[in-house]
């Protein structure tokens, strides 16, 4: 959920040619494959596909598609306000994805499409303690990510699955590292049906990346908050490269979204960006101490921000500025449980 105090909250353990997706409308088939209509037929066959079977009626699916409009036009909004601007791309990336796919509770496989493309943004449990962020937060990460053609991207959290779809509907190639079994190898499974071929996953822990990539990565997303920036992810981001990543105590307030960019001669340079709340990443980061860097990350010149943005979320680095609050998920059924893992 992101805050009208221009702060991202969620609950987090541990992106083409456009296409509305109403019935009848095209779903790319990969980057290059066929496009075939996204009906209630195709839902339900992607779902057997991926070891996720389920029953939903015309009219659900149907009241589905009716609800993306309204939420495609929250997504503009609130770029716009925040960021000056929507990016074509990024708007595009959304309107190809169908949303309802990635609503499923994996430990009691439960799909949960009906509640897609909700009025009200808000995250959703997938079991095993992660969740599906909230579609405004995950179009805020991923323009201030700035994918293009050709990048390469590493996610550390897989959670459902959207974030890395997401980026694989602009870039060339989209790896992501999720470390719970259960939930990493179910997930896994989620890309091929919809013809996804340039999807990656693993099982493992995102504190070391994924160093057997050759050449490294243009985009890192961390979906969970890290006490400091694992120093592995530094090494496997390419010169000119961006990673994004929530930086704060474990289950407390304070945390905040930082873009570290890696210029042509390797030097990294932090900003800061919005008060954010995501749940702890896990594995080597709780038992690591932080590093003492050889240097000092030079700190970049803030991004200007348009007059539509809200005061007091960009600062350098080094300043005392805080964060503002943020308020967190009410509690219910399909608000994640503060415990281990990730989720996109």
């Amino acid at each position: 959920m992101v805050s009208k105090r221009s702060s991202l909250t969620r609950r987090c353990f541990s992106a083409g040619a456009a296409a509305t997706l109403v019935a009848g409308s095209p779903l790319l088939a990969g980057r290059a494959g066929a496009a075939a209509p996204w009906t209630r037929q195709a839902y339900l066959e992607a779902m057997a596909a991926s070891g996720r079977p389920t029953e939903l009626s015309e009219t659900q699916f149907q009241a589905i598609q009716a609800r993306k409009p309204a939420a495609m036009k929250r997504i503009e909004t609130y770029l716009k306000e925040r960021l000056g601007e929507a990016d074509p791309t990024v708007m595009a990336a959304f309107r190809e994805l169908p949303r309802e796919y990635f609503h499923y509770q994996y430990d009691n496989r439960q799909a949960t499409p009906g509640v897609a493309y909700e009025e009200t943004p808000k995250p959703w449990a997938l079991g095993y303690g992660s969740a599906l962020s909230d579609y405004l937060g995950q179009a805020y990460m991923t323009q201030i990510a700035k994918p293009k053609p050709g990048d390469v991207t590493l996610e550390i959290g897989t959670g459902s699955g959207f974030q890395s779809a997401l980026l694989s509907r602009i870039v060339k190639q989209a790896y992501s590292i999720e470390i719970i079994e259960p939930l990493g190898r179910a997930v896994g499974r989620i890309f091929a049906p919809l013809g996804f071929t340039n999807v990656h996953t693993k099982v493992g822990d995102g504190y070391y990346g994924w160093p057997e990539v050759a050449g490294g990565f243009d985009i890192i997303i961390v979906t969970c908050a890290a006490q400091y920036a694992p120093p592995e992810l530094f090494k496997q981001l390419k010169p000119g490269g961006r990673l994004v990543i929530p930086i704060g105590q474990p289950f407390k307030r304070g945390q905040i979204l930082y873009v570290y960019t890696k210029d042509e001669e390797g030097k990294i340079h932090s900003r800061r960006d919005v008060g954010v709340y995501f749940i702890p990443m896990t594995g080597a980061m709780m038992k690591t101490p932080a590093p003492k860097p050889e240097t000092k990350p030079q700190a970049a010149k803030p991004e200007p921000k348009p007059e539509a943005a809200t005061p007091g979320t960009d600062a350098a680095p080094d300043t005392s500025v805080e964060a503002p609050e943020m308020e967190a998920p009410p509690p219910g059924p399909e608000t994640p449980k503060p415990d281990s893992g990730s989720g996109g």
